[in-house]
């Protein structure tokens, strides 16, 4: 739940209350939200954090335009959204020692909270009908966690869930911000870019054909290219063997982004909905927090 409190009509100063869902706190590391939304305040990418309590937290409202799946593709706003996600990933870890992607990590989290509401035979019914084995599924995992290893993206501080709504575009300054840091953390950062791409697309009324073109896909990469090497002091020309390169990288995460979302149950952990849907083209017909189903 996020509620908006403001003292007059001009709701100028409005600060944000978000109370968490219940046992969302079984798959959202909110230790980790609370740091990296102080992380991200403290080099002017995020708001302030104003306060905490026990089921939720208290922030800062960013004033702008919430994107949606036409403005995103704007070349000024897609560029803005480029380099703002690389001045993120150009953040550097506290003490200074590398970290691993959260990846992994949260799908082992995700199947043993699939395997623990296996007891609920709604949620038995529904994987035998509509997904793989929970076997196959892990087997799978594991080739994925093999290949993806090998294409040596970086591991970088990421959003992992940078659909439209969770950017905002404040066009009189010529800024975006991203909102919501529920699922950031440490990843490779071509799934991050990828993950965003794939956004492109929709959330609960998935298009692929919106999915960004080639040419956009480049331009956006070599906008980020150019802030990401100017924040880490590298050579700033930007040449097409780097750009291809990266772009390589990021189809190969969002193709297998994609995949499993037609599948029905899709492992892009970091960007979850706390629900089972009885059809793929439906809002579903129950929720169970023990059960997240992605979100694309």
């Amino acid at each position: 739940m996020l509620i908006g409190c403001y003292t007059d009509e001009s709701m100028e100063d409005i600060i944000l209350v978000r109370v968490y869902g219940k046992k969302t706190e079984l798959f959202v590391d909110r230790e980790n939200e609370v740091r990296n939304f102080r992380i991200l305040h403290s080099h002017s990418c995020g708001p302030e954090l104003y306060c905490t309590f026990q089921n939720g937290i208290c922030y800062e409202f960013v004033k702008g335009t919430v994107l949606d799946k036409w403005l995103v593709r704007e070349p000024t706003i897609y560029r803005l959204v480029a380099m703002e996600m690389a001045r993120i990933h150009s953040i550097k870890p506290e003490n200074g020692h590398p970290v691993k992607p959260v990846l992994w990590k949260k799908l082992s989290t995700y199947l043993s909270l699939i395997n623990a509401s296996m007891i609920d035979s709604r949620v038995s019914e529904w994987f035998q009908r509509e997904v793989p084995s929970f076997d196959i599924i892990a087997s799978e995992i594991e080739a994925l966690k093999k290949q993806l290893s090998e294409i040596k993206s970086p591991a970088v501080l990421c959003h992992n869930d940078l659909l439209c709504k969770n950017i905002i575009y404040n066009k009189a300054k010529g800024f975006v911000k991203f909102i919501d840091y529920e699922y950031s953390g440490c990843n490779y950062q071509a799934y991050d870019i990828g993950n965003h791409f794939n956004e492109f697309a929709g959330v609960s009324d998935v298009n692929y054909k919106l999915y960004p073109s080639q040419e956009l896909q480049r331009d956006w990469l070599a906008t980020y290219l150019e802030t990401y090497k100017q924040c880490n002091s590298m050579e700033l020309t930007v040449t097409d063997l780097e750009v291809n390169k990266l772009y390589v990288q990021v189809c190969k995460y969002a193709l297998w982004q994609k995949r499993h979302s037609q599948n029905g149950l899709t492992p892009a952990v970091p960007g979850s909905s706390y629900a089972v849907a009885e059809d793929s083209q439906k809002q579903g017909l129950y929720q169970l927090c023990q059960v997240p189903v992605m979100q694309w």
